[in-house]
């Protein structure tokens, strides 16, 4: 559960960086003075830290943005359709919680 801080500083940095929050509905990534990315950028930078299998997940940035964005979103649509839904959630420790806003 994010704590209400955590909540604030997630508030303050969409407002500082302009997004508006009411035509993203995916995953943010905010790397502090570098850039933030939504969407399959998002999780393509994400995935790069994953290591073992996920490195082949490199070859996705040849494809265009754009491309990669309708794939996204054709998979986030669909993905409780063909993974399932959990009742409840997987409790994250110190170190994961500390990652998140």
């Amino acid at each position: 559960m994010f704590t209400s801080l955590q909540s604030e500083i997630g508030k303050k940095i969409t407002k500082e960086l302009k997004i508006d929050l009411t035509k993203i509905d995916s995953i943010i990534l905010y790397e502090p003075g570098i850039s933030y990315e939504i969407k399959a950028t998002a999780a393509l930078k994400i995935m790069e830290h994953f290591g073992g299998i996920w490195y082949l997940t490199k070859i996705f940035w040849l494809i265009p943005e754009q491309v990669r964005n309708i794939f996204y979103d054709y998979i986030a649509k669909n993905r409780y359709k063909w993974f399932g839904k959990k009742e409840s959630c997987m409790l994250p420790t110190i170190e994961i919680k500390n990652k998140f806003l």
